[in-house]
């Protein structure tokens, strides 16, 4: 099995969906398709139980992904080191990005790479979907999200980051033709969920009641910014999101109109206390040197 091969199979055990995984990889969902039947022939077994709704890993799947991903792992470990060695870097630090606004970030960045020239920095995104498996397995060092992040195993670092809220809907959505919003008219629509997220980590993120007290609808579950905004676009839901996402994903068939009454909502870094290194702490050193960035966006 080819390493492009494995990546693809071990991305489709993650994402289980194939359009997912094909943007991931940057490859087309046919190539996911194709290398996915290739493994199966050669393996003599389906890997993957599909139909019209859902992708699951059959129990030869979980086996071979079980088997695969420490491999896969140590071996990219290995390659990356020895690409350092050939840039004369010693380490590197990887990064995980919830927010897709890295570019916001350069100055983070930029400090790091001018103080450590001698260490590399990677940044990678990483999906909302299981917001800390990267940390957990072992892919990224530090992980950027928002707050508060309570897990037992999980260390909380400095902020980095503090947006304003922004509510998406559809063009021709009953709120459309409005300038901004209020908190509480989220009582009249329903938005997005997803019941594996953290409980207290999603109510950060969209509140379970308006000032209020009404309850907040959550309606179909998400993944993936894709799958938001599907049903944004169709007027099935709203979403909020910070306002970042208005100048990254701007959309013919979307709005993005400015919450008055929501406090920012807050990025920091978390990483594993277990894992903590001295690139780690020299990352958060730049942060808490640098402050608290706020983005103001069109």
């Amino acid at each position: 099995m080819e390493m492009r091969d494995i990546e693809i199979f071990l991305t489709l055990s993650e994402e289980l969906h194939f359009g997912r995984t094909a943007q991931r990889l940057h490859v087309t969902t046919a190539r996911v398709s194709q290398a996915i039947k290739a493994q199966e022939r050669a393996i003599g077994t389906e890997l993957f139980l599909r139909d019209s709704r859902n992708v699951r890993l059959t129990r030869a799947g979980e086996q071979l992904r079980n088997d695969l991903a420490p491999v896969y792992r140590s071996l990219r470990e290995s390659l990356e080191r020895a690409r350092l060695a050939a840039q004369g870097k010693t380490d590197v630090l990887r990064i995980g990005m919830i927010p897709g606004n890295a570019h916001d970030l350069r100055p983070y960045w930029e400090t790091f790479r001018t103080r450590h020239p001698r260490w590399g920095l990677k940044i990678r995104h990483a999906p909302f979907a299981e917001p800390f498996a990267g940390l957990r397995n072992g892919e990224v060092d530090i992980l950027v999200c928002w707050l508060p992040v309570l897990e037992p195993d999980l260390v909380t670092g400095p902020q980095l980051l503090a947006e304003s809220r922004v509510l998406a809907v559809s063009l021709d959505h009953d709120l459309g033709g409005r300038r901004s919003v209020g908190l509480e008219m989220l009582g009249d629509f329903q938005t997005s969920s997803n019941l594996d997220l953290p409980a207290y980590w999603m109510d950060s993120f969209t509140p379970p009641h308006t000032p209020k007290g009404r309850t907040i609808e959550r309606g179909p579950r998400i993944d993936s910014m894709e799958d938001a905004f599907t049903l944004i676009s169709s007027g099935e839901i709203v979403n909020l999101f910070p306002r970042h996402v208005s100048r990254f994903w701007p959309r013919p068939d979307v709005a993005y109109l400015p919450v008055t009454d929501m406090a920012p909502l807050d990025f920091g870094l978390v990483w594993r206390g277990e894992t903590e290194t001295d690139l780690i702490r020299a990352f958060a050193a730049v942060v808490r040197d640098l402050g608290v960035h706020d983005p103001q966006g069109p």
